[in-house]
């Protein structure tokens, strides 16, 4: 397989109805499923160069969250909780068994407290860039803490995101160690191409939990994550350098806290490390997953 990062999505686009809306997903491979979650503000193009390792090793399963790339978009809260309900409504629809979750950033919260919840139904947990624990302020960098406090503003958060929609056309590209070219920019921005499009865009940094707000999502992270510790199940983490949520002492920590924990530094890398090193993360998802 070559390793040049291709910005093409040559899957077929499938839909399927949950709690009365059309959840968009992309499929290839057999056999036990392996399913892909992103964050935000992203969709399933965010695993375009990944999707055909897990499709070597089982039925790889990229969806879309709510109100997010090719999804439906209804009127709705765009919460964590809201989020939950139909990431959960789309496994139990689809009828997925013994799955393998990959996720990232949002992904990786809505996919841990799934399998936390349904732990029997998971055969492996494969993370980078995730939400695991709570934060405060004083954890984040304070480029971080600046750009939080002006997405979580009234008013300006609104601005920002819905209006100049810089989460997608400033933040995903700075939080990438290469360029991306004109073709990926332009997938990224295709979603969410007007005001009303980015709701969801625009909820997520008001769902991050720092500093015990909001307090429905810190006591819900702190409950999965307490489990998370807790759980036997294979852990496959991929590291980047700086990283962003992840970062060195986060490694530290979850060698020190996670049970049945493997840990691959993919080398450079911010946030969105799928564009950064996607066949590494491959190649490496699929040795892990044969030992499983």
């Amino acid at each position: 397989m070559a390793d040049e990062i291709s910005a093409e999505f040559p899957f077929e686009s499938k839909f399927i109805d949950v709690h009365g809306s059309k959840i968009h997903y992309v499929e290839q491979g057999e056999g036990d499923p392996i399913l892909f979650l992103h964050g935000n503000p992203t969709w399933s193009y965010l695993w375009r160069n990944i999707i055909p390792y897990g499709a070597q090793v089982g039925r790889a399963i990229a969806m879309d969250l709510i109100g997010m790339g090719k999804s439906d978009k209804p009127d709705i809260g765009y919460r964590f909780f809201d989020h939950a309900k139909y990431v959960d409504g789309f496994i139990e629809a689809m009828g997925l068994q013994n799955i393998t979750l990959v996720i990232h950033d949002w992904g990786s919260a809505l996919g841990f407290r799934y399998a936390m919840d349904h732990e029997s139904n998971v055969k492996g947990l494969a993370f980078m860039e995730a939400v695991y624990r709570p934060v405060d302020w004083s954890d984040l960098p304070g480029i971080a803490r600046i750009g939080f406090r002006l997405l979580r503003a009234p008013g300006v958060g609104w601005l920002m995101i819905s209006v100049m929609n810089v989460f997608v056309t400033q933040f995903v590209p700075r939080a990438i160690v290469r360029d991306l070219t004109d073709e990926e920019k332009a997938r990224y921005r295709e979603p969410f191409p007007t005001v009303g499009s980015r709701k969801a865009v625009r909820v997520w940094p008001l769902e991050v939990p720092i500093g015990g707000s909001p307090k429905d999502v810190h006591d819900e992270i702190v409950r999965f994550g307490g489990k998370l510790r807790q759980s036997e199940l294979p852990k496959l983490l991929f590291t980047a350098t700086p990283g962003t949520l992840i970062d060195e002492d986060a490694v530290v920590w979850c060698r020190e806290n996670f049970k049945n924990l493997t840990v691959v530094d993919i080398g450079p890398g911010v946030h969105y490390l799928q564009e950064d090193n996607p066949h590494l993360i491959g190649s490496e998802l699929v040795k892990w997953y044969r030992g499983l």
